[in-house]
C-alpha cells in the first residue's frame, strides 16, 4: 500500500489515499498491509516516530523501537477489522522477512533468504472462521488421528525454518528439493485436517505438470496457493504454468517472499502506476 497524507502538527487534518495490488478477502493479509501503512503514516505525521528518509534516499526504514510502535497500532487496526486476530499478518507486514508463530508467541526469523514464488488466487471465497471451526471439530472427533497430524505439521515448520536459515548462510540449489518435498507433505497434511479444496488440488496438479511444487497459503478452503520457483526454473516453464492456471480461471503473479517490511518511500521511488493513482486523487 502507498499512503499519502497532509498533516498540521497542532491540529491534524489528514487526507489519505490507499492504493494496493493485493486482492482483498484472499488470505494475503491485505487488511494488515493497510493497517501497517496507515499506522506508519499517521505516527510519522503526528511526530510520534521519526521521518527516516534523508535527502537523496529513495527508501528508508524506522528503528526497531519505532517499528514496535507501528506494529502495536496496526494490531489495533486489525482488531477493528477482524475482532480477534492472531497478530501474525501485521507483524510480518511491519518487520518483513518471515516469522514463527506458536502458541500465541511470534518470533521473527533473523536470517531468511528471498524466495521467488508464483502466487495464485483461485478466486474461491472462503471463511476462516468456518474452516477453523471445522478443524476443531475434527480434532475433538478424532484426537488420536488428528493430534499426530498437527505434530507432523509443526515438525514440517521446524524443518523448513532450519532449511531457510541454512540457505541464508549458503544459498545453494541443493536446498530447493528439500523445500519442494516439504511443500508437498504440508499440502497433503492440510487436506487431511480439512482445509483443502478442489480448486487448490487443481492448482497443485497444474503446476506439478510443469515440474513445480505448490501448497495453499492462508486459511485454505479456496483462496490462494503458492508455487516455489527455483533460481534455475525456466522462464518458459513459469509462463506455461501461468497460462494453464489462468485457463482454470485463476489469477497469477510472480513475486518474492522474505522481502523487507513497512518502508517509507520517496515519490521518486514509486512506479508509474502508483504515481498515476496518486495524481488522480
Amino acid at each position: 500500500c502507498c499512503v499519502t497524507f497532509l498533516c498540521f502538527r497542532d491540529v491534524p487534518s489528514v487526507d489519505i489515499l490507499v492504493w494496493s495490488e493485493l486482492p482483498t478477502g484472499a488470505g494475503l493479509g491485505s487488511s494488515a498491509a493497510y493497517a501497517v501503512c496507515l499506522a506508519a503514516a499517521l505516527l510519522t505525521a503526528c511526530g510520534a516516530i521519526s521521518c527516516p528518509l534523508k535527502e537523496g534516499d529513495s527508501t528508508a526504514r524506522w528503528t526497531e523501537e519505532e517499528l514496535t510502535l507501528i506494529n502495536s497500532w496496526a494490531f489495533q487496526g486489525e482488531r477493528v477489522i477482524h475482532g480477534n486476530p492472531s497478530g501474525v499478518d501485521n507483524a510480518v507486514g511491519t518487520w518483513g522477512g518471515a516469522l514463527r508463530y506458536q502458541s500465541g508467541k511470534i518470533t521473527p526469523l533473523k536470517r531468511v533468504p528471498t524466495l521467488r514464488i508464483l502466487l495464485t488466487n483461485t478466486k474461491v471465497p472462503r471463511s476462516t472462521k468456518v474452516l477453523v471451526a471445522g478443524v476443531k471439530e475434527k480434532i475433538l472427533k478424532f484426537p488420536a488421528i488428528m493430534n499426530p497430524v498437527l505434530d507432523s505439521i509443526d515438525a514440517i515448520s521446524q524443518e523448513c525454518q532450519s532449511v531457510l536459515e541454512a540457505m541464508s548462510a549458503n544459498p545453494s540449489l541443493e536446498y530447493y528439493p528439500v523445500l519442494e518435498e516439504l511443500f508437498d507433505i504440508n499440502q497433503h497434511h492440510l487436506n487431511v485436517i480439512g482445509v483443502g479444496h478442489p480448486s487448490l488440488d487443481r492448482l497443485c496438479r497444474v503446476t506439478a505438470s510443469h515440474g513445480l511444487h505448490s501448497k495453499l497459503t492462508g486459511a485454505g478452503g479456496g483462496g490462494c496457493g503458492i508455487t516455489l520457483l527455483r533460481p534455475d526454473t525456466s522462464p518458459l516453464a513459469v509462463e506455461a504454468a501461468k497460462q494453464d492456471l489462468c485457463a482454470c480461471g485463476f489469477e497469477c503473479w510472480e513475486t518474492n517472499i522474505g522481502a523487507p517490511g513497512v518502508t517509507l518511500h520517496s515519490s521518486s521511488s514509486l512506479n508509474t502506476e502508483v504515481l498515476h493513482a496518486l495524481s488522480e486523487s
